[in-house]
């Protein structure tokens, strides 16, 4: 990755200069010196950069493509960032870095000047390609001592790449973490609108940028990516740090081992396993202890010691924490100190990377008419979508046929994993309108009239339950909101469903009349 640190400087009166004036001017050299030392302010910002890139290169890269350095000039530090969440990403996770280590170099009081949007001619980093090629590092597998004095087992995909220093001064293999996909690592995590914030936090959680929150709450449909970065997040933890004591497990097997820890009466085993031998907790599916009082009880205890000793706590779900049913109110409140990050149905452009992905992964040789065609047609989720992919590829391989266009098209087709006759966001904006006596163009407009308000409301949410589209992409067929505007209608619009029945009578009419069309 090639970060582009010798971008040109501005004066302090350039800094100041309204937005036009910065992009039209013609570069000018650094007033004064960095520092006491004489480097130039350039040089002091590529130092600066080189430190902080070096503590989590992906995420740097990742968010760096969006941020441009104007100029550094008496400790004022010049940036633009491509939007406003980028800047306030960057502000909150990196800045701190860079500026400790402007000030150590320069001696200097540092201040950041932000200007947003325009066009980044020169971007600190480049956008990281998410089709780069993954290299395997060499793993060292030696047996580790487990606790009853044998081997222990080791994880699939050789977790112990990393070791630690013993009282003895041997070196010993980090012990395994059971039940990771070594496929699942951030590398091999396609990035986008849909997944971003989960993707940021899970690496800050990891403690490889920024700030980190705790507890971290990843929810979101199944077959999205949850466990993936979960998965993820515990490998890049190994990576750094090899003696941490990592716990990942499943919600129902935490249920299983308290129940046989209750039967054999080794509670205090298995408390000290979740309480006292762990530094890093992560849970999949945490909505499975719903009704289970006892558990929930136990859950509580140890997410409390943990929390208390700072220890990184990490629980995904298919739910907000506020939707679990059956759930110790307690717990739904503790679930919200930290981030709650939702992963959304994937946007087509992303859809379309998630397949060059698995393609590029699989050795699978693909067009680009292709990975479109199969990205247009599974749209539900990721492991429907890397599903169809790998099922194709068995398919042309045994009938040693390629895979062109033609033959995905039957093929998808057969499976049924392309619904022809399935409403589309058009038929839907069509029956809603008819069922409120609506125009197709009201639903478009800017009108915020309190009726077709309500109808815009019912067909996104409609849209968002029947065909799994993204918030992005639903906000691009409604006249081209924004999709924090769909979330909030599709929310609002749940809500009221449970607790006025006449917004219900009007769901349950229009999909009626969907079921018909269909």
């Amino acid at each position: 990755m090639e970060l582009n640190v010798n971008t040109s400087l501005s004066s302090r009166e350039t800094v100041q200069a309204p937005m036009s004036e910065i992009e039209g001017s013609t570069p000018v050299a650094l007033a004064n010196p960095g520092g006491a030392d004489g480097m130039t302010g350039e040089r002091v910002w590529a130092q600066a950069v080189a430190f902080t890139r070096e503590k989590s290169p992906a995420s740097f890269d990742q968010w760096f493509s969006g941020v441009q350095f104007d100029g550094f000039t008496d400790g004022v530090l010049s940036l633009r960032a491509r939007d406003e969440f980028v800047r306030q990403w960057v502000d909150d996770y990196f800045l701190p870095t860079l500026e400790d280590t402007l000030r150590n170099h320069t001696g200097l009081s540092i201040q950041v000047r932000w200007s947003t949007g325009g066009v980044l001619d020169h971007p600190v980093a480049d956008q990281p390609s998410p089709f780069a090629p993954v290299k395997p590092r060499p793993l060292s597998v030696r047996p580790a001592p487990s606790s009853d004095g044998g081997a222990a087992p080791f994880a699939e995909g050789g977790t112990q790449r990393g070791s630690f220093p013993t009282h003895s001064g041997v070196r010993a293999v980090a012990p395994p973490i059971e039940g990771l996909n070594p496929k699942y690592t951030f590398s091999n995590f396609v990035v986008g609108p849909s997944n971003q914030l989960a993707h940021a936090a899970s690496l800050s959680a990891a403690g490889v940028g920024g700030r980190r929150h705790n507890p971290l709450f990843v929810c979101g449909g199944t077959g999205l990516g949850k466990t993936h970065l979960v998965h993820a997040l515990a490998y890049r933890v190994r990576e750094e740090r090899p003696e941490a004591r990592i716990v990942y497990i499943s919600a129902e097997k935490f249920v299983n081992e308290f129940v046989q820890a209750l039967t054999d009466q080794r509670m205090h085993d298995f408390r000290g396993r979740y309480r006292d031998r762990c530094d890093l907790l992560l849970v999949d599916d945490i909505h499975f202890l719903a009704g289970k009082t006892q558990t929930q009880e136990e859950f509580f205890h140890a997410f409390n010691v943990l929390h208390q000793a700072s220890k990184q706590i990490v629980v995904t779900s298919d739910k907000y924490p506020q939707q679990l049913d059956k759930m110790e109110e307690r717990l739904v409140s503790r679930f919200q100190w930290g981030l709650v990050a939702d992963i959304q149905a994937p946007e087509l452009e992303t859809r379309v990377a998630i397949v060059r992905k698995k393609a590029q992964l699989e050795h699978i040789e693909l067009t680009d008419d292709v990975c479109l065609y199969i990205a247009q047609s599974v749209r539900s989720n990721v492991r429907e979508l890397e599903g169809t992919l790998i099922r194709l590829a068995a398919k042309a391989s045994l009938t040693r046929r390629p895979i062109e266009i033609g033959f995905v098209r039957t093929e998808i087709a057969a499976s049924g994993a392309a619904r022809p006759n399935e409403a589309s966001v058009d038929d839907i904006q069509r029956i809603v309108c008819h069922h409120f006596k609506l125009r197709s163009t009201d639903l478009l407009s800017k009108d915020r009239h309190k009726s077709i308000a309500f109808a815009r409301h019912v067909a996104m949410y409609l849209c968002k339950q029947r065909l799994k589209c993204s918030f992005p992409e639903l906000g691009r067929a409604f006249g081209n909101r924004d999709h924090t505007t769909v979330i909030s209608a599709v929310r609002k619009v749940e809500a009221l469903r449970s607790s006025d029945p006449e917004v219900r009578a009007h769901l349950e009419a229009i999909e009626r009349k969907l079921g018909a069309s269909e």
